[in-house]
């Protein structure tokens, strides 16, 4: 009989608790349903003393990055702001493993860290996707996808939440065939198991809470052009309505104007790239639009009640 699969989930400070559960979760239900120990794993820290997740639950770890614990499979588990991490010891341990040939991978916020430590350049990988417009602005030179997780060559990367279970599916198929890992979805009620390239988000049209195609329409071109916004006339040409019925439109469905709705999609992904990432704030102003700094600064603190220097520093 060959040994159990050894798993270590390095848990990082204010990670979010439902991607580690759908990641772990399988592994017991695995165990359990094949009557033998087909999985191990191990809660490992940067340091000592217990992790706590971004809902204030606390793990404690059974190891730290220090200890010589050998893994056939690693997986960073963070969320809140994984761009602020800088643990220069855990970035040389993930890089040692990576070396080792150890199977690595990242759930949520995770990929963020295993890219600061350069184990992704040229594989295939996902986050999720707020922290995608971040991750890209800093990694622009890595294959990035919009899809619920990513296995290639070794890494495992996925956008974190439920999605874990999907990937964990992919795992436990892998190792141990189809038949397991549906009886293991089948025990956690996961009626539809979805495949990798899936993507991460709901459909636009469940979004807004709307079938008219011309609004969809509209906002799909919204989100596609953040950086150089379009015009209302060049919007309405998209969704093939006159401006007057676009404005309708929004004003029926959304309480709002094109242009009130248009403005909060770029200033939200202003937030996030402030929140996640050290661009200068004219760059970030830039990207998502605006003209000059000022203005930016204007119709930022009118939405957030606060300018986007003391946004960051938050």
């Amino acid at each position: 009989m060959s040994r159990p699969h050894r798993f270590g989930f390095l848990l990082i400070d204010d990670f979010a608790l439902m991607s580690f559960a759908s990641a772990v979760e399988p592994l017991r239900a695995a165990n359990i349903l094949a009557g033998r120990t087909l999985y191990e794993w191990s809660h490992i820290s940067t340091g000592a003393g217990a992790i706590a997740a971004s809902n204030c639950l606390s793990v404690t770890a059974d190891h730290t990055i220090a200890d010589k614990i050998k893994f056939d499979t690693v997986l960073v588990c963070a969320g809140g702001n994984p761009a602020a991490f800088d643990d220069a010891k855990a970035i040389a341990w993930l890089r040692r493993l990576a070396r080792s040939g150890c199977e690595i991978g990242g759930v949520s916020g995770g990929p963020f860290i295993l890219a600061r430590a350069g184990i992704l350049d040229g594989v295939r990988c996902t986050i999720h996707w707020e922290h995608l417009p971040a991750f890209t602005e800093a990694f622009p030179d890595l294959v990035s996808t919009r899809t619920l997780f990513e296995i290639d060559r070794g890494r495992l990367t996925c956008g974190g939440g439920v999605a874990a279970l999907d990937m964990m599916h992919a795992l436990i198929r892998r190792d141990h065939g189809q038949s397991l890992a549906a009886r293991v979805s089948d025990w956690y009620l996961q009626t539809a198991v979805r495949l990798g390239d899936s993507t991460q988000r709901i459909s636009l049209l469940e979004r807004v809470g709307t079938n008219n195609r011309s609004l969809i329409a509209a906002i799909g071109s919204m989100e596609r052009q953040l950086a150089s916004p379009m015009s209302r006339a060049a919007l309405a040409k998209a969704a093939h309505v006159s401006v007057r019925q676009l404005e309708r439109l929004f004003a029926k469905h959304l309480g709002v104007t094109i242009g009130q709705h248009y403005l909060a999609l770029r200033l939200t992904k202003a937030q996030a790239l402030l929140r996640q990432t050290s661009l200068p704030i004219v760059q970030i102003g830039a990207e998502c639009g605006f003209a000059n700094a000022s203005h930016f600064a204007r119709v930022y603190r009118g939405r957030f009640a606060t300018l986007p220097s003391r946004d960051r520093m938050r």
